[in-house]
């Protein structure tokens, strides 16, 4: 879950709704200046299912130590310690099946699902926020999740559909960075960000070298991209919502009650260059 704290109540975000977000980010990606994802259909189901582990989850939300919603929200952006609120094996257990869901239709978008999830919890992630004795927990993940992406690689590279340079290494971490960066701008949208951002990595460009791209804020939910990555300005969006009143609950059945008989609503999104 994702959540945006209002006056008097949060508004709720499933991970899934984020991820086709940044998928339908990822569609309008590419302009004189940015190439489109290729192989396209392999990198937009990266996107677009990179969080289905999270389904189930979701449908049952569960409060903080706090009484908070147990979500990701705008104090996560940038280290994420998301592990002070969510048992670490089922945080791990999610983003496995997640991977698990997504190789079974794509080893491609499969191999991107693994990166993404490599280094969120190697480069991004606050591991002074897990428990020492679960620190092996993670590391043995890590492993895996590296061995998988070897075996994933050998799978795709003795697949003649694609092509050469879609197989490249460059290629392969260009998508990957693809997945973080409409990733990112899908997170900093659901969660109204306020302060200027990037979309963490350099992207690659039509003339072969890469830029950042900034984020700049300019009222809840709408920012301005430079160098601008899509193909018309402006462009808007929308992401369904439900908004439940209260600070913090007594409990996660209390939570899940009015998240469940919430209506779905829908917050606009714009993005400009």
């Amino acid at each position: 879950m994702l959540r945006v704290e209002a006056e008097d109540g949060w508004w709720l975000i499933t991970h899934q709704d984020h991820a086709r977000l940044a998928a339908a980010f990822a569609e309008h990606w590419g302009n004189a200046m940015f190439p489109q994802p290729r192989p396209r259909a392999e990198v937009l189901r990266a996107i677009h299912d990179h969080d289905n582990g999270w389904a189930a989850r979701d449908l049952h939300p569960v409060i903080t130590r706090q009484g908070k919603p147990a979500a990701f929200s705008t104090e996560l952006v940038g280290a994420y310690s998301a592990f002070e609120e969510i048992d670490l094996a089922d945080y791990l257990a999610v983003r496995e099946s997640a991977l698990d869901q997504v190789e079974a239709n794509c080893a491609y978008a499969a191999l991107l699902v693994s990166m993404h999830t490599y280094n969120l919890l190697t480069e991004r992630a606050d591991r002074s926020t897990i428990a020492p004795d679960r620190l092996s927990l993670l590391d043995s993940f890590l492993t895996r999740q590296l061995q998988r992406q070897d075996a994933l690689r050998v799978r795709i590279r003795s697949d003649s559909n694609f092509a050469a340079t879609e197989l490249s290494d460059e290629a392969i971490v260009n998508n990957f960075r693809l997945l973080q960066a409409t990733d990112n701008l899908s997170l900093l949208s659901c969660v109204a960000y306020m302060q200027p951002a990037t979309l963490l990595h350099p992207l690659p460009t039509n003339g072969g070298g890469a830029m950042e791209i900034e984020v700049t804020p300019l009222a809840p939910r709408a920012f301005r991209l430079a160098p601008y990555p899509l193909d018309r300005q402006p462009l808007t969006f929308e992401i369904p919502a439900r908004y439940v009143a209260g600070q913090v609950f007594s409990s996660s059945t209390q939570l899940e009650f009015q998240f469940a008989a919430a209506p779905i609503d829908h917050l606009a999104i714009k993005i400009t260059g």
